[in-house]
C-alpha cells in the first residue's frame, strides 16, 4: 500500500476512535448525573447521545472502510466495502446527525418562542432525507448531479439554521450566547464551505463527464452491479502502487 494512503487511512481512523472514546466519556458521565437532572431534560440528553451514536459509529465505519462512491474506489475488495452497505451506514449517520441539529433546535426555539426555529427545526429532517435520495442516485448511477443536489440542500439547510439563531438571538439568555455565538460561526463556516468549495467541486465533476460524453447505466444496473463489490470496487492500495 502505498504510503500516502496508508497515512491517510491512519488518520481516518485516529479521529474515528478520539469520536468514540469521547461517545463513551459522554454516555458515561451522563449516566452518572441522571439522579441530579429533571426526568425530561435526561430523556432528551439521552436522545441526542443515541443519534450521535448513529453518527459517530456510523462515521467510524467509513473511516476504518473507507469508500469513494461514485469511482468505485476501495481500500478492500470485500462486500463491506460495497456500495449498497457504505451509503446505507453514511445514510442512517446523515440522518442522525440531522435529527440532532431539529431537536437542538426545537429545544432552543421552544424555549426562546422562536416560530422560524420552529419551522426550521420541522423541515430540517425532511430536507436532509431528500438529499439522500439525490446521494443514492448519485452512487447508484455514478453522475455526480445528485451530488450537486444534495450538498445544495446541506448547505441550504445550514443556512436556514443559521437565519433562526440569528433571529433568536435577542431572546437568548446572556450567559449563553457565547454557545449561540459558537454554533451561528460553524454554521456560516459550513455555508460557505458547501456553496464556495463543495457543489461547484461536484457541479465541475459533472460537467467534465459530460464534456466526455459519459455513459450512465440504469438504476436497475447499476444496483445489481453494487451487490458485487469484487466485480465492480478496485483498489486503492494497488492503484497507489
Amino acid at each position: 500500500m502505498d504510503i500516502d494512503v496508508f497515512s491517510w487511512w491512519n488518520f481516518l481512523r485516529t479521529i474515528a476512535a478520539i469520536n468514540i472514546v469521547a461517545w463513551i466519556v459522554s454516555a458515561v458521565v451522563l449516566q452518572r448525573r441522571q439522579p441530579s437532572i429533571h426526568a425530561d431534560t435526561y430523556a432528551l440528553r439521552k436522545l441526542q447521545l443515541l443519534l450521535s451514536a448513529g453518527y459517530v459509529f456510523g462515521c467510524a465505519y467509513r473511516s476504518f472502510v473507507p469508500v469513494f462512491d461514485v469511482p468505485r474506489l476501495c481500500l478492500f475488495d470485500s462486500w463491506l466495502s460495497s456500495v449498497i452497505v457504505g451509503r446505507s451506514v453514511a445514510t442512517l449517520a446523515e440522518l442522525c446527525f440531522a435529527a440532532q441539529w431539529a431537536l437542538l433546535l426545537h429545544e432552543t426555539a421552544r424555549a426562546t418562542k422562536s416560530s422560524l426555529g420552529h419551522m426550521t427545526a420541522m423541515a430540517v429532517v425532511p430536507m436532509i432525507a431528500i438529499a439522500e435520495i439525490f446521494s443514492w442516485y448519485s452512487v447508484l448511477s455514478t453522475s455526480n448531479l445528485g451530488h450537486v443536489f444534495e450538498e445544495t440542500l446541506w448547505g441550504t439547510c445550514a443556512a436556514l439554521l443559521v437565519i433562526s439563531l440569528i433571529e433568536i438571538w435577542p431572546r437568548f439568555p446572556l450567559r449563553l450566547r457565547p454557545l449561540l455565538f459558537i454554533w451561528g460561526t460553524a454554521g456560516i463556516s459550513y455555508v460557505f464551505f458547501m456553496f464556495l468549495v463543495d457543489v461547484p467541486m461536484y457541479w465541475s465533476r459533472w460537467l467534465a463527464d459530460e464534456a466526455l460524453g459519459r455513459q450512465y447505466m440504469s438504476l436497475a444496473q447499476r444496483f445489481s452491479r453494487c451487490l458485487k463489490p469484487l466485480e465492480c470496487f478496485a483498489s486503492l492500495g494497488r492503484l497507489a502502487e
